[in-house]
């Protein structure tokens, strides 16, 4: 009996990870009694030997399985085709000559607004193209961490590099827009001279009915000339905007997957993409004296033990986190540093110290995931409960 005994208390020391995920409680700034399912280091088949054949998933027997991605924001479809200029006569007179030059203004405004149109298609077309590889890349990234591979997997690093590439090139695409933008604003402004020029011409005196009614012509197509350039300024700028959105929302997901593919496993999309409601204060550079609020009295929404080299801890963390986020996505964390009271004064500083490199470690880990760093406070305390190093992760 002492023999089983021991052989328990041993697997207990050897757990490497508990992971208690709670039912948050709105307005509330501890973690109700109420748990979600534990995740141990410990085995299984110690407690109870009997095995129990499970058929596989139709997902798990898909040789090439897919995911479903986020697709990349639908850009505008409008082709900007300015209206014809209409030809007139020449009446000989003063005015019948400022109505031929304001005709010929009209026409290289015109010409410049096509220009700009097929510039914009252009751009269009190159945006989704680049877009395209980058998800089809992604997608096999992901696929391929989806049945597990080796930590580190240099073909998957070849192909994450290949995805950051493709992502390089739409922030070109978003660079070239911006700078379409500018020449289209220019040409707005040109746009407007020339609608009050030409009604400015009514006023000069000289003038037949012939030439009040080519300047009525002219002011019509300039008016619509007008209506089109703003529109085409303000699709441009929503395509600007919607994709400067993506990018970075892209740029979080390829440093989570890059974390992905350093531990051979899939994590998912960044906790950076998710919505946080409100503001939170920076997080401290330096670790505090003991966590915000009685520990004693808090349960951990997750415990990392720190008691063997490469603890893999990022996978049931970041589902932890997930999970708090869904429940509420303006949570925030302390991340406290737990070390063990035992011993002389010199271990227990050599294991507070120790402690301390791990949660750096975690929060560095928590940066990688996405998680904004001022939604986490760092603190640190010794225990005599502690039998080992350990991270505590609490929800606030």
């Amino acid at each position: 009996m002492a023999r089983i005994r021991k052989t328990r208390s041993n697997t207990v020391k050897n757990s490497s990870i508990v992971v208690m995920i709670g039912i948050l409680l709105g307005g509330c700034s501890f973690v109700s009694d109420g748990l979600f399912p534990t995740l141990t280091g410990e085995n299984p088949t110690a407690k109870q030997n009997i095995k129990t054949n499970i058929p596989p998933a139709r997902a798990e027997s898909n040789a090439q399985p897919t995911l479903s991605l986020t697709p990349p924001p639908a850009l505008g479809r409008t082709n900007f085709i300015p209206p014809k200029v209409s030809q007139g006569t020449t009446t000989g007179t003063y005015v019948g000559q400022r109505v031929i030059e304001i005709r010929g203004e009209l026409k290289r405004l015109q010409s410049q607004i096509s220009q700009q149109n097929t510039q914009l298609q252009s751009i269009r077309k190159l945006t989704i193209q680049n877009s395209q590889n980058y998800h089809t890349t992604v997608g096999a990234i992901n696929s391929r961490l989806q049945v597990g591979t080796t930590p580190g997997n240099p073909e998957l690093v070849k192909k994450w590099d290949v995805a950051q590439a493709n992502l390089a090139k739409v922030e070109n695409d978003i660079a070239q827009m911006n700078k379409l933008a500018n020449g289209v604003a220019s040409t707005s402004t040109l746009s407007a001279y020339l609608l009050e020029t030409s009604r400015a011409a009514y006023g000069l005196s000289g003038a037949i009915d012939e030439d009040h009614r080519q300047l009525a012509i002219l002011e019509d197509q300039v008016n619509r000339t007008v209506v089109l350039i703003d529109r085409l300024l303000n699709e441009l700028s929503e395509d600007i905007s919607r994709q400067s959105n993506y990018l970075g929302t892209e740029r979080t997901n390829l440093t989570t997957l890059a974390l992905a593919i350093k531990n051979g496993e899939m994590l998912g999309s960044s906790l950076g993409n998710r919505a946080f409601s409100s503001a939170a204060p920076t997080a401290s550079s330096g670790f505090a004296s003991s966590p915000i609020g009685p520990a004693a009295e808090r349960r951990p929404l997750v415990v990392i033990r720190f008691d063997r080299a490469n603890v893999q801890y990022e996978q049931p963390l970041y589902q932890a986190i997930s999970r708090a986020l869904q429940r509420r996505p303006n949570a925030m964390f302390d991340l406290v540093a737990v070390a063990p009271n035992q011993g002389n004064a010199a271990r227990v500083a050599l294991s507070a110290s120790s402690s301390k490199k791990n949660a750096e470690t975690v929060l560095r880990s928590l940066s990688d995931m996405g998680l904004p760093l001022d939604r986490v406070r760092l603190s640190a305390l010794t225990s005599s409960a502690a039998a080992t190093n350990e991270i505590h992760l609490y929800v606030r």
